[in-house]
């Protein structure tokens, strides 16, 4: 799988796990302490997120990071 193809994965992931919590994307953004826009770049894969940005991620979905990787 190239770099392309787990970014639109990674992003698909995020966006079935903040559906799934039933949060919007202001939610996430707001719990995480970032902007809303640059969340919505994480969620269409148009932005590498750190290591940094993943955790706060993980922990405004309430779900383990690993959890955020698609299988």
């Amino acid at each position: 799988m190239d770099e392309e193809a787990f970014m639109k994965l990674l992003s698909e992931r995020i966006r079935q796990l903040r559906i799934e919590k039933g949060l919007t994307q202001i939610d996430i953004a707001s719990k995480m302490g970032i902007d809303d826009s640059s969340y919505r770049k994480i969620e269409s894969g148009r932005t590498n997120p750190t290591s940094r940005t993943l955790y706060k991620l993980a922990v405004a979905l309430d779900v383990s990071v690993a959890e955020l990787f698609p299988e």
